[in-house]
């Protein structure tokens, strides 16, 4: 591998969820063509659904997506290989999304399944995962009998600095605030928690670069909510748009602001589109709506010039040149086959 080149880490599903991968997957990244040249598995471990990284250690973390949930940690070797450094317990089920904080000091992992919760995992100097600290349970319902019957913690999004920790819950139609006691590993509620529009069912949101503006898409309504972060750490709703203008079943997935800050980027399941937004007021203004050549596009993410987007039905990674100054991709290449993909990680 030459000095240019990067590896990307690409997690999914595996057979204990219902999926066809095997753990999780390395690749090769050309930073000019944005090719991926697959590695293969570097890590044999059940439904690796959502990863993440270490600030400053070469440490890779995966939620297993079980009923019985765990996270796991591995040490990141040459051409992307995954050394153990253990699993724990998230004391919940279907962990569906982890995070570390900005300082490295810990991480945490939503339980999307049953006894919904919020864990906390104290991380050493070499960013080894040690015994939880904290589970926060959440509890309420929504107004959709099937989706909303019980609480679903979805997404966890630290904050820099001393910001609040968001947790997006879309069985509760809720995002809630969390301080993190450094001391004790636990997590102190802000009262009260931000309420959604009923049957919104807020799933992922995305901070924008100036630390004032968030961006939390509705898995259920189709939406994307445009807010701005008070001082006091709550969230002031400017309004709402829809995730995509195409016809049929719209599911949003994945969001995420550009670097630059002038874009928004969603993800729709079901009519297979990436939706791109321009930030230059106060809503998202949608200018273009890419078919990613898949139906179910899970997760995605901006990696320099490119996009690169998991299509979890289609099995593969479609890459994508994005236009620096419309913000607009365009796809590029042959999709790469991942079996079941979930989530790219730079």
């Amino acid at each position: 591998m030459s000095g240019q080149d990067e590896v990307v880490h690409i997690g999914g599903y595996t057979a204990q969820s219902g999926g066809r991968g095997s753990g999780i997957v390395a690749a090769r990244r050309d930073p000019t063509s944005g090719a991926l040249t697959l590695l293969g598995t570097v890590a044999v471990t059940a439904s690796p659904s959502f990863l993440a990284r270490h600030p400053t250690q070469p440490v890779l973390y995966a939620v297993n997506e079980l009923t019985d949930g765990e996270i796991s940690a591995w040490r990141v070797g040459s051409e992307g290989a995954l050394a153990p450094l253990g699993s724990r317990s998230t004391g919940g089920a279907e962990p569906c999304h982890l995070a570390v904080l900005p300082d490295g000091g810990h991480l945490l992992a939503a339980n999307y399944g049953s006894g919904s919760s919020v864990a906390v995992f104290p991380l050493d100097a070499q960013g080894v995962p040690g015994e939880r600290t904290d589970l926060v349970v959440h509890e309420g319902h929504g107004p959709d009998p099937d989706r909303q019957d019980h609480a679903h913690a979805h997404m966890v999004s630290p904050g820099s600095g001393r910001g609040p920790i968001f947790a997006v819950d879309l069985g509760t139609d809720s995002v809630y605030r969390y301080d993190l006691d450094d001391a004790t590993g636990r997590l102190v509620p802000r009262a009260p928690r931000i309420r959604t529009t009923a049957g919104t069912g807020p799933r992922h949101l995305a901070r924008h670069p100036d630390g004032r503006r968030c961006f939390l898409v509705g898995e259920l309504d189709a939406s994307v909510t445009a807010y701005e972060l008070t001082d006091d750490g709550a969230l002031h709703q400017h309004g709402r748009v829809e995730a995509s203008e195409r016809s049929g079943h719209v599911q949003p997935s994945e969001v995420t602001v550009s670097p630059d800050g002038r874009f928004l980027y969603v993800g729709n399941r079901g009519v297979g589109t990436v939706a791109v937004f321009a930030l230059a007021g106060d809503l998202p203004e949608l200018v273009a709506e890419v078919d990613t050549g898949g139906e179910w596009p899970r997760h995605f993410a901006l990696i320099g010039a490119h996009l690169y987007v998991a299509d979890e039905r289609a099995d593969m990674v479609r890459v994508f040149r994005r236009d620096a100054d419309t913000g607009v991709p365009e796809a590029v290449g042959e999709p790469v086959p991942v079996p079941s993909p979930t989530c790219v990680l730079p």
